[in-house]
């Protein structure tokens, strides 16, 4: 009977090994016995080669438009798995996980194909679970998926179309996996990847959904017709609007007051001046209007805003210097050395000429320039007036130069005594004006594309400072408006013109601008109708 033993292991074994041989090659041929034969090898022996992809994104046919980036990630790592350490899932595959639950953080709402099936991956006790070769893909794509909603956004043909013409940040998704891999932290906060700005609104997101959630936005009453609330007045009102202050965090404390204070005037003073409205203590009904706006409609304009800042490399505001223009508050800050040297008011394009949303490169400041009157402007609206009055160029200090009608330098010239230029295409540029009083308004859209600034001469002296040869007495004559003179830069300053209707300060305090564009809606529709595409 002994001797039966040895013939029987024999048989045994060879019955187990021609059982998973024949597996194997059903696997190889067909891919159809996935879970039988991973379950007997380390995430090391997994085999990933252009037929399993192939096969993998037929079985799982709403990833298939993501197999040629998942692809790339898998030769960019020599065809190993990227998702298992140790016959175990590593750290950053349980943190994607964990982050693909909460997209809405994110201001997104991102659907994942197949989230039940990458959801048992991470039970246990889940008899179903995927196969470590499906579950390696299935988290590869959940990887593409993700970063290229939050990291990138939307693609650049489409961004375009919103006019948005800065340069949109380039994503490499290989080199974005390597760092997260040595380091998964940077999957909570990224500043190479992002603008600093958007995890500011992030936060601004949190606390507004907070407030949306506790049901503190409750509408404020008015009575009709509106008369204007001044400091000392006592309404019911007034209460109502120390309440969304508190809320708002203008206020401290909600002292349930219904006379306008000095506590409350100073909270009004601060809530106009981080919202960009005329600093002064009257409540008009134009802001009651502006409080009133419902709590969603906010949440809204702060996830828009978080899209604007996944188009925008961080590399553009780690420049040594540059400009910045927001064209929604109407502001420009000039940044020298991670230090803001001037901030200004500024004028823009109307609704029918709209400054254009890009960036180019400073290269000249010309000084008591001649203004050349653009032709739309001479068809559209001088030559009515020369028409009717034989002087008008004289009168406005006008001439005629190469069948070019040009306004000579001088204090009244429309560009007034200094020009920034920065060659584009819109042949747009920054400069002074005459026009001082029109800083005043709160909605400040006068111009005909070209960025007005209150604070040229000051810009000008800012910029000129690593140039001893200029000093302020030589800017101070060169701008006496009787000569041009135009100083070619060296070394060129960046310029972004951006468009953020929402946008968070080094101090915390939340800012909502007027969309004077009306671009947010529009933008909103398109960041819908992609994620309904996108999950469809």
């Amino acid at each position: 009977m002994k001797t039966l033993y040895p013939l029987a292991i024999i048989l045994f074994v060879g019955f187990i090994t021609s059982s998973f041989e024949s597996n194997k090659n059903d696997f190889t041929e067909s891919k159809k016995s996935y879970d039988f034969y991973f379950d007997f090898v380390n995430d090391s022996d997994l085999v990933i080669d252009n037929d399993v992809l192939n096969d993998f994104f037929k079985r799982y046919a709403d990833l298939k438009k993501y197999q040629s980036k998942v692809s790339a990630l898998y030769q960019n790592r020599a065809y190993e798995s990227i998702w298992y350490e140790d016959n175990k899932i590593t750290e950053f595959g349980k943190l994607l996980h964990q982050k693909l639950k909460v997209t809405h953080e994110e201001g997104l709402e991102i659907e994942i194909p197949y989230e039940n099936e990458i959801d048992k991956i991470f039970n246990s006790k889940s008899k179903e679970r995927p196969s470590k070769l499906d579950s390696d893909l299935l988290l590869s794509s959940a990887y593409i998926i993700y970063m290229s909603q939050v990291y990138e956004g939307l693609d650049a043909e489409t961004v375009k179309k919103t006019g948005w013409m800065l340069p949109k940040k380039q994503l490499s998704y290989e080199t974005l996996l390597d760092s997260l891999i040595v380091n998964p932290a940077l999957l909570e906060k990224n500043d190479e990847l992002l603008f600093d700005q958007y995890y500011k609104l992030q936060g601004a997101l949190e606390k507004y959904r907070q407030i949306e959630k506790d049901g503190t936005w409750t509408p404020i009453e008015t009575a009709t017709p509106y008369k204007d609330l001044r400091p000392d007045a006592v309404s019911k009102t007034i209460a109502q609007v120390r309440n969304r202050l508190f809320v708002m965090g203008d206020l401290q404390n909600d002292s349930k007051s219904d006379v306008y204070d000095r506590e409350m005037m100073d909270a009004v003073m601060k809530y106009k001046l981080r919202n960009g409205f005329k600093p002064n203590y009257i409540l008009a009904e134009e802001h009651i209007k502006d409080m009133n706006t419902p709590i969603a409609d906010k949440i809204t304009t702060l996830a828009v805003n978080m899209e604007r800042c996944r188009w925008i490399s961080p590399k553009l505001v780690k420049d040594k210097e540059y400009i910045m223009v927001n064209v929604p508050s109407f502001e420009l800050v000039y940044v020298k050395n991670g230090k803001t040297e001037l901030a200004s008011r500024v004028f823009v394009g109307s609704s029918l000429t709209k400054t254009s949303i890009f960036s180019g490169n400073i290269d000249k400041v010309v000084f008591s320039p001649y203004w050349t009157v653009p032709q739309s402007i001479v068809d559209n609206e001088l030559k009515s007036k020369i028409a009717s009055n034989p002087n008008y160029l004289a009168e406005h200090n006008m001439e005629m130069k190469n069948g070019m009608v040009r306004q000579k330098p001088g204090p009244e010239n429309s560009l007034g005594l200094v020009k920034f230029i920065f060659p584009n295409p819109e042949d747009i540029y920054m400069h002074d004006t005459p026009a001082k009083t029109l800083f005043d308004f709160e909605k400040r859209t006068f111009s005909h594309g070209c960025i007005n600034v209150k604070e040229a001469k000051n810009l000008a002296i800012a910029m000129l400072k690593d140039y001893p040869e200029w000093t302020a007495d030589r800017i101070n004559k060169a701008m006496d408006g009787k000569e041009e003179t135009t100083f070619k830069l060296p070394n060129k300053v960046p310029i972004y013109i951006c468009y953020f209707t929402s946008w968070v300060n080094e101090s915390g305090e939340i800012s909502f601008f007027q969309d004077v564009y009306e671009k947010d809606n529009d933008l909103n529709k398109i960041m819908f109708q992609e994620s309904m595409a996108f999950n469809n």
